[in-house]
């Protein structure tokens, strides 16, 4: 890939394990990082990757499971947090490239795990795209993701809570902010972070 400064956009999103009711002694934790690569020149996006995550320190509850389709059995065969990060900056050039998150719980989650020890594998220029998306359309509040395909006349593709499939449509969402030319950093747009930041990300 040509890595022209600004060329390429990570989209992540991210699955944390979950409970219907907060499970004592246990703290959400991610299990799964998606990744959908934009190309913000061609338009287009080229790639799609799913990191799955081991959690030290919390289970897969039922509830989990049946939101996000992951199993324990599924992440126990993941790579640890730490490792995690690395690849991302290894292979994806996580700390090079901006990126992108539907609203700010990704970014947030990262945060509070990297607080920990682990190296925080992302530059700082990120942008939330639920906050760009509601000002380059003119809306009075922020849409779920979902919200915002329909909005859009997007489809939905895959599962909805799967992190690579969330992140692939995403950054179909991306490229309509782009298409308009409100993406931040684009041709009269603002390489900072976008905006306000969103509380409850879907």
């Amino acid at each position: 890939m040509d890595e022209r400064f600004g060329r390429y956009l990570n989209v992540v999103d991210v699955e944390a394990t979950c409970w219907e009711r907060q499970a004592r002694g246990q703290v959400n934790e991610i299990i799964e990082i998606g990744l959908c690569v934009v190309d913000l020149d061609e338009r287009e996006r080229v790639a799609k990757h799913r990191i799955l995550v081991r959690p030290e320190r919390s289970a897969v509850s039922a509830f989990c499971t049946e939101l996000t389709g992951l199993t324990q059995d599924e992440v126990d065969g993941g790579i640890s947090f730490a490792e995690a990060c690395a690849l991302l900056e290894r292979e994806h050039r996580s700390r090079f490239r901006a990126w992108a998150s539907w609203g700010d719980y990704d970014r947030k989650q990262f945060e509070r795990q990297c607080a920990g020890g682990v190296r925080y594998p992302f530059g700082r220029r990120h942008t939330n795209a639920k906050a760009a998306y509601s000002a380059a359309h003119a809306l009075p509040r922020r849409l779920g993701m979902a919200g915002a395909l329909r909005h859009a006349g997007l489809p939905l593709e895959g599962r909805h809570h799967c992190g690579a499939d969330d992140a692939w449509n995403i950054g179909a969402l991306v490229l309509d902010i782009a298409g308009r030319g409100a993406w931040p950093g684009d041709a009269g747009g603002n390489a900072g972070t976008a905006g306000a930041r969103g509380a409850c990300e879907d």
